[in-house]
């Protein structure tokens, strides 16, 4: 791996291998979603804890502070909305000469396999790959389903995620499931676990994302079951604890616990 890749790569990854990754590109599709309607005061007391930021070029430049070096995923793709035809109909939106003025550290697009676009998201990612790599620039494959949750299980995200390594993604971006172990064994690159719609409780999260480390994924790519918890800094706490510390489920908690009413 050429310097310029791997010096990527190891901003978002720290030396244990383990990654915290905040995303708060859901405006793409969703627009000002529950309490990402001014998406510069959500991030700025979590921001610390997360190890990279997953957003938009206009989200990144029009409230993220220029003086910070934490690293960027940039979010290259969309085109579609919750109130259109189909979510999985989406293109790329951010050029590679964008990527680089914004010194982005990664870039990161959908990949909708088994939809109607199935053939236009993987060429989407093709494309994408072939730039990244000429520049240095590493990709983020996210395993997306649209609408069509019940896609959530071992056997369909094997299949999306050996596709998105298959095409050369550096990364691939995919949903927690039962036997989750099945899913990162079959995928060459690293695997990041998506967090999907908040959670019942605080527990049920460390659970899954525990459960996800001890399984293979290098880490999370939570938003939602974070920014809008009651108390979103002392979730992200607990959560990298997790990742970084090996917590238990219950040790989180009680980080949680002590933090919220710290």
């Amino acid at each position: 791996m050429e310097w310029g890749m791997a010096n990527r790569l190891a901003q978002m990854i720290p030396s244990d291998g383990r990654c915290l990754f905040m995303p708060i590109d859901h405006g793409y599709f969703q627009g000002p979603t529950r309490r990402l309607e001014e998406p510069g005061k959500t991030i700025a007391p979590i921001m610390p804890y997360a190890d990279a930021v997953f957003v938009t070029r206009g989200v990144l430049r029009a409230a993220l502070p220029p003086d910070s070096s934490k690293p960027i995923i940039l979010r290259v793709s969309g085109g579609t909305s919750m109130v259109g035809a189909d979510l999985a109909n989406e293109g790329i939106t951010t050029d590679i000469e964008e990527v680089i003025r914004l010194n982005a550290s990664a870039m990161g697009l959908s990949i909708f396999i088994g939809t109607a676009y199935e053939k236009e998201s993987l060429l989407n990612l093709s494309r994408l790959v072939n730039d990244g790599e000429k520049y240095g620039i590493p990709v983020m494959a996210v395993t997306a389903v649209g609408r069509e949750l019940e896609k959530r299980d071992a056997r369909y995200l094997s299949l999306c995620c050996r596709i998105a390594a298959e095409l050369g993604a550096r990364i691939v971006k995919t949903y927690w499931c039962e036997d989750f172990d099945k899913v990162v064994k079959g995928c060459p690159v690293p695997v990041v676990m998506a967090g999907g719609p908040k959670t019942k409780t605080e527990l049920d999260v460390f659970r899954f994302v525990h459960d996800g480390i001890q399984k293979g994924a290098i880490g999370v790519n939570l938003g939602r079951n974070i920014w809008q918890n009651e108390h979103p800094v002392a979730m992200i706490k607990a959560i990298r604890a997790i990742i970084h510390d090996d917590a238990t489920p219950e040790k989180a908690q009680e980080i949680y616990d002590s933090t919220k009413n710290g």
